[in-house]
């Protein structure tokens, strides 16, 4: 489950610098009366559509991984393991296993060796 958190924040972190990236690449409004002066080179580059289209759907792709992968590390840091409480009445297995008592030797009788 560990590598799966680790695969989330690996995605978060690429999908946010992609949106960041993909965004400032994208022209404002305003950016059209640019065009008109000699500047509008990114219709050839992307179609005759320009490169909104093409940005603005790669954009919301990201966002989308970058939203998933944030509720699934949620998701994952939510899930703990829930023990009982000291007034649950329950009680919890010990962790050394219990070895019964070797027999006691009569202090009259010499120990025999094996």
């Amino acid at each position: 489950m560990e590598w799966f958190k680790t695969l989330l924040i690996v995605l978060q972190v690429i999908s946010a610098l992609a949106v960041i990236l993909l965004v400032l690449l994208q022209q404002g409004k305003g950016a059209d009366m640019g065009a008109a002066f000699g500047s509008g080179a990114s219709g050839s580059l992307f179609g005759a559509s320009g490169s909104a289209n093409f940005l603005s759907h790669t954009t919301a792709i990201f966002a989308a991984v970058f939203f998933i992968s944030t509720i699934g590390i949620t998701w994952i840091g939510n899930k703990k393991e829930v023990s009982p409480g000291v007034l649950s009445g329950t009680v919890a297995p010990s962790a050394v296993p219990t070895v019964p008592a070797a027999p006691a030797q009569d202090p009259s009788k010499p120990a025999v060796p094996k």
